[in-house]
């Protein structure tokens, strides 16, 4: 990742979040979400099936923040991103749940900048993407 066009961090294997953050969002959900993410088995074990954390990997965490998860499409051909947290509540709750992802997680967690321009380049193994919405906890 490249912010601001000169600022390099890197991960090795892992994962990389991108972190939206809307209007209800709360900090129990920042919880909830670390803990969710922290016991993830979505590495592959010796028969290759996807049963292991990112602990038993000793994987690595990228966190970015990332507010057009939440663009609405649904007028126009403009995204609308009326669902995304300003940044006077969403900074402290990215704030929060790196701080306590950083407590559930035995690993390495490097960040993006919050506001920042950033060029993320990922490589994703497997693909394996999953979208956690911390509304629909069940």
């Amino acid at each position: 990742m490249r912010i601001n066009g000169n600022q390099e961090r890197s991960i090795g294997p892992g994962m990389v979040i991108l972190l939206g953050i809307e209007h209800a969002d709360e900090l129990e959900d920042a919880k909830w979400l670390s803990r969710k993410i922290a016991g993830l088995r979505i590495f592959t074990d010796d028969a290759g099936k996807l049963n292991v954390s990112l602990n038993q990997v000793k994987g690595e965490i990228m966190i970015i923040s990332q507010f057009t998860l939440h663009a609405s499409i649904k007028k126009g051909t403009r995204p609308s991103y009326v669902r995304a947290a300003p940044p006077e509540q969403a900074k402290p709750l990215y704030e929060a749940f790196i701080k306590h992802l950083s407590e559930d997680a035995e690993c390495r967690i490097v960040t993006g900048e919050f506001g920042a321009q950033m060029d993320v380049e990922l490589v994703n193994n497997g693909p394996v993407t999953i979208i956690i919405d911390t509304k629909n906890r069940e």
